[in-house]
């Protein structure tokens, strides 16, 4: 008989990634509280107890985006994963969907539509501006579309979309609005039911302070209407959304609970955790905290002669774009940053690749200590970059 012949195991040191000052596009630093969260007793995704766990995290969901929809939900998967239900879940093939385009997740919206073959209609402006209300109008009436797709803070410009009449516009057109908050859900004012947003979907991993891995999804009720009537079947599984329903809210309204998938306990305890955290701050003063510091952040950039991308009326809280100063290598200062401080800071995406450096001050992060020392360590690598010497 041949002897079998087992490949040897690969030889790696113990796990011990470094330490992180996450000051990027996310994710950012996971509150304390959260990590200890990640290391509960682990319960059975059918358990009373766990499932008492998700009806909590609803509940503390309805609040932090202040919406009274009864689909409201952690997705299993990261923020593409909801985003990618909202899509594939509210369109059917040959259907229009208008998308706000002033940024890369615009885009990608815009590709997930396409292949959930709808009509793909893009409403393009600069990276770094925002739609009027007249604008939207405009589109809304010349091409009549089912759903239209907004990001409130595109995490590619820093940039925060004005939501203002354009849910009463969207009613007036017989359109659903769907909205991406992942980088604005819990750092500043989000407010899913006066807007009159229709769908929503965010990340753990930005204002939250939460390891990715689950993602908040809402459905109001002319959403869930549009899912209940659908032509076609939802052309995924595994993000039907009328199946998930089954699962974490009960068949047809009962509290009998349908196998769809198993969820990932721990990280739902870590969401759980996190939005407990921003309801226990309380979001006046949660959205306060990111603009206090914020403000301290721009300020300190001003002293050292750079310049934030983004107009001050529309510029976020919670992630800053910085313009890279003619004649240095953004790159060798986010290796500076990393290498030298272990301060994570990101790159422009798309059309502003090479010309940003993008900031995060979100969650738990959100601290005057993090921007003294992320101001600090930003004018230690200027200067060894030669930037600040010229000035």
């Amino acid at each position: 008989m041949e002897k079998l012949v087992y490949p040897k195991p690969p030889s790696f040191a113990p796990l011990d990634p470094p330490p992180r000052l996450l000051c990027g596009p996310g994710p950012c630093n996971p509150h304390p509280r959260v990590v200890q969260a990640l290391s509960a007793t682990e319960l059975g995704h059918l358990d009373p107890s766990f499932l008492k766990i998700m009806d909590e995290t609803k509940e503390l969901l309805k609040y932090i985006w202040q919406t009274n929809n009864e689909f409201t939900i952690p997705v299993s998967g990261t923020g593409t994963a909801a985003m990618e239900a909202c899509v594939f879940n509210l369109l059917e093939p040959g259907e229009k969907f208008l998308v706000g385009c002033n940024g890369y997740f615009g885009q990608r919206l815009g590709q997930i539509g396409e292949r959930c073959g709808a009509n793909v209609i893009r409403m393009e402006k600069p990276w770094g501006t925002v739609f009027s209300l007249e604008e939207i109008g405009e589109q809304l009436e010349k091409h009549r579309p089912q759903v239209l797709a907004l990001v409130h803070a595109e995490t590619s410009t820093g940039a925060c979309q004005p939501m203002q009449g354009i849910g009463e516009l969207c009613r007036k057109y017989n359109c659903l609005l769907l909205l991406d908050t992942v980088t604005s859900i819990s750092g500043i004012p989000v407010h899913l039911d006066n807007w009159k947003v229709d769908a929503a979907y965010a990340g753990t991993q930005k204002c939250l302070s939460c390891p990715p891995g689950m993602a908040p999804l809402t459905f109001g009720p002319r959403a869930m209407e549009k899912l209940k009537n659908r032509k076609t079947k939802v052309p995924t599984y595994y993000l039907d959304m009328s199946l998930v329903a089954s699962y974490l809210l009960g068949e047809n309204g009962t509290s009998k609970r349908s196998y769809h998938h198993t969820a990932p306990i721990n990280m739902c305890y870590a969401v759980r955790e996190s939005l407990y955290i921003a309801a226990e701050e309380g979001l006046e003063k949660r959205w306060e905290r990111h603009r206090r510091n914020a403000e301290m952040f721009w300020n300190g950039l001003k002293q050292l002669g750079l310049e934030p991308l983004v107009d001050k009326e529309h510029r976020l809280t919670s992630l800053t774009t910085i313009k890279i100063p003619q004649g240095v290598d953004g790159k060798e200062v986010v290796s500076i940053l990393l290498n030298e401080y272990n301060i994570e800071v990101g790159g422009g995406l798309g059309e502003l690749a090479g010309k940003v450096w993008r900031v995060g001050l979100m969650g738990y992060n959100s601290r005057p200590d993090v921007v003294l020392t992320l101001l600090a360590a930003f004018e230690r690598a200027l200067k060894k970059v030669g930037y600040l010497q010229s000035q």
